[in-house]
């Protein structure tokens, strides 16, 4: 949660760790057990999907990523703002995502595709109104809870007018006033912790496989310990833990009930791919911030997006992907991916109800489906492979150029400026053919994308601008080719690129071959406005030719704006003379 937003996460988070290992009782057990192993770290955050969609599409997210997951399920007060779910009412399990019997049916399936499922759970709260009903038909008071809470389980602080919380240097207002308006449960209480304990072990009982504690700040770490002591098994624990420069309250006191949620990591991934520097993030680990074994992080969550926190999807050239490249490719922590949704207020709640669509590569019907993105899954088999390798041939010519392996498992190259970078690489990767994974997967021996040889090693690749590339040991493969067989003559390409843009901006048309510019925003083609919003320009390619694009936008004073991952790919068609390529920006 936010400070000053009522938030929270309804999300499925693919989360990638092995089954929780069992232990002893007591709070010695938690740290080496809530905390995720290396086979599979990387976590998927389906904001806002209902119980039946994952379900629906839990074969496509195993299959693409191999991940686990999570969701909220609580009731909570009623309202299509998406932050309603993260206002419980009671404990009983019926949300917008669906009822018991749905969520129970939804961890069935995500086990039976080898897929956990993490609950994200509220201890510090419940609503934050005076009176409603929720919406399973529980009515309820701001503290009284029929059956549940009563007036005196909730903290009343007496520190600030209407008890919130005003003062984050104030240690007791901080964890015992109200974080916007909502009632602050009495955590520090025998019957609190006990309710609470109950609740997560319904959650349990059901196969859940781990817990997200949202707002665990606004809780004293000894009271969370003493409540996951109550707690059946040793499920995965991560905690929203927000740092805030001087305050009592810091990251590192909660690292012994699990992993903590770093924030100070989201800022640094904003201001180093927003043009201070990609060169700064080597050494992670010895920026003072939780240990990167202890620390789960993310470039974007559902919040971050919405406040200007952090990078998300519509930042510009490309930046966002950029730091989800290098989030997958670094050591440091365990990694969070959001797959959100299109809004146009920052309290709208998802699109169809909550059932999420994606499509190919990408999202439809509002959804973003960044899980499908080529580089993003690509780079999910890249964690999964190099598992814990350490990173080894760090380079960086200039600060917004890094390239490292991952021993002798992997190696990225990332690429933060406006021109290709043409490199020749050392790597511990073994002699081979491997597919670059951020411009397309390995099918059956062949690349979808780019090819790339290691012989002796080294490597030599051209990096595209505002991308990167990515090879593994678990990605092997030829390079597909760059033009059909016994096709002959050219074809006349029709670009329609749907896109709003404001005075002095102007859209361009740039790819991987030498009509399109190779890759060089200099030589990009310029579409016309004649039709806006749709820009459009013919250019004749060389029938069957198989080749990546992207549009630009050029600012009146030269500033180039790439849109979004993934490189959109085409094939010229090798009958007729003509062909239309409609697309909008992303």
């Amino acid at each position: 949660m936010k400070l000053s937003l009522v938030s929270a996460l309804v999300a499925l988070l693919p989360f990638v760790i092995a089954a929780p290992t069992s232990g002893g009782e007591g709070d010695a057990r938690l740290v080496s057990a809530r905390a995720p192993s290396t086979s599979k770290s990387v976590i998927i955050q389906m904001f806002e999907w209902t119980w039946d969609s994952v379900a629906a599409n839990v074969q496509t997210l195993s299959g693409l990523l191999g991940m686990d997951s999570y969701k909220s399920s609580a009731e909570h007060i009623t309202g299509a703002q998406w932050w309603t779910d993260y206002q419980p009412v009671s404990y009983i399990l019926t949300s917008k995502r669906g009822n018991r019997s749905q969520f129970a049916n939804m961890i069935a399936t995500c086990h039976a595709a080898g897929v956990k499922v993490i609950s994200d759970t509220l201890f510090n709260h419940m609503s934050g109104v005076d009176s409603g009903t929720g919406v399973a038909g529980s009515t309820f008071t701001h503290y009284v809870y029929p059956g549940i809470y009563q007036n005196q389980d909730f903290h009343h602080c007496g520190l600030e007018p209407g008890d919130d919380i005003v003062n984050y240097d104030n240690r007791l207002e901080v964890q015992t006033c109200e974080l916007v308006n909502l009632a602050d449960l009495a955590t520090d209480t025998e019957y609190v912790r006990e309710r609470l304990a109950t609740y997560a072990n319904d959650l349990l009982s059901l196969g859940v496989d781990g817990f997200r504690l949202d707002a665990a700040k606004h809780i004293a770490t000894g009271d969370i310990a003493n409540i996951l002591s109550r707690v059946n098994g040793t499920p995965y624990i991560t905690q929203e833990v927000i740092w805030g420069a001087g305050e009592p309250i810091q990251p590192s006191e909660y690292v012994s009930n699990g992993d903590v949620q770093e924030f100070r990591y989201t800022t640094a991934l904003k201001n180093a791919f927003s043009g201070g520097g990609i060169s700064s993030l080597q050494n992670l680990d010895s920026q003072g911030w939780v240990s990167g074994t202890q620390a789960n992080v993310f470039v974007a969550n559902h919040d971050t997006e919405r406040n200007g926190n952090s990078l998300n999807i519509n930042s510009p050239s490309n930046t966002y992907i950029l730091a989800t490249i290098f989030s997958l490719a670094h050591t440091y922590g365990t990694p969070t991916v959001l797959s959100s949704f299109q809004y146009s207020t920052t309290d709208d709640g998802a699109p169809n109800g909550g059932a999420g669509t994606c499509s190919g590569n990408g999202g439809s019907g509002g959804w973003y489906c960044q899980h499908r993105f080529i580089a993003i899954s690509g780079m999910v088999g890249f964690r999964n492979t190099v598992g814990s390798a350490a990173i080894t041939n760090w380079v960086s010519p200039q600060s917004e150029q890094i390239a490292f392996g991952r021993g002798s498992a992997g190696f990225v190259a990332i690429n933060n400026v406006d021109s290709a970078w043409t490199a020749t690489f050392t790597t511990s990767l073994p002699n081979g053919s491997y597919c670059d994974v951020i411009s397309g997967k390995s099918s059956s021996g062949t690349c979808t994308g780019t090819g790339i040889t290691v012989s002796g090693g080294s490597f030599t690749a051209t990096v595209p601008a505002r991308s990167a590339i990515a090879i593994h040991t678990g990605a092997l493969g030829t390079g597909g080719s760059s033009s059909g067989s016994g096709s002959t003559g050219t074809v006349a390409v029709s670009f329609q690129e749907t896109a709003t843009t404001t005075f002095g901006e102007n859209i361009f048309l740039v790819g991987s071959i030498s009509q399109l510019g190779t890759w060089a925003p200099a030589s990009a083609i310029a579409l016309s406005s004649a039709s806006y919003p749709t820009w459009a320009v013919t250019v004749s390619l060389p029938a069957g030719t198989t080749f990546q694009y992207k549009f630009i936008r050029k600012e009146s004073d030269g500033t180039v704006n790439w849109e979004s991952d993934p490189n959109r790919q085409a094939t010229v068609s090798t009958s007729g003379t003509t062909q239309t390529l409609s697309t909008s920006w992303r």
